[in-house]
């Protein structure tokens, strides 16, 4: 009897030793991504093409309000494209958003209406468009100058 008592003891210690042992989980995070889902021509106010993106776009809910945080890179080729139901005065910020970017805001006719330049990361003040927007373009930084967008250029998309 006392031998299946110590054999009885010796497991149950053996197996809660093998249960601490067990090696701690760690979460890894999922890197975002780029997805090309539509091509986007931008055209000068004569109507010829001035540069071509590969974009995204952001027309559900939750696209919209994830955009391009927590993203560490982008493309100087690539975007996104944000598309409303509706044309209203939008606002965004740079909440949890790692890389500068352009803003464009364009009307329900794709035309640039305001353009906002070299955004600060992080930064959770309010980007206003100065007219009612539909849509929003998201470059990364430095673009709008580099190809001088301006006011009145328009755009043309289309979805893959």
């Amino acid at each position: 009897m006392k031998l299946k008592s110590v054999f009885l003891i010796l497991g149950v210690l053996f197996f809660l030793s093998a249960c601490n042992n067990t090696p701690s989980r760690t979460i890894k995070e999922a890197s975002v991504v780029f997805k090309k889902e539509a091509s986007l021509a931008i055209f000068n106010l004569n109507g010829e093409l001035i540069k071509e993106y590969d974009i995204e776009l952001a027309d559900t809910p939750y696209e919209r309000q994830t955009g391009l945080m927590y993203r560490t890179e982008m493309n100087s080729h690539n975007g996104m494209l944000f598309i409303f139901e509706d044309s209203a005065i939008r606002s965004f910020y740079m909440k949890n958003t790692l890389i500068s970017l352009d803003l464009i805001f364009l009307n329900e006719s794709l035309e640039i209406i305001s353009i906002y330049k070299n955004t600060t990361p992080y930064d959770e003040s309010s980007i206003p468009s100065l007219a009612p927007a539909k849509y929003v373009l998201e470059l990364r930084s430095g673009q709008s100058e580099l190809h001088q967008f301006t006011e009145g250029m328009k755009i043309k998309y289309t979805e893959l």
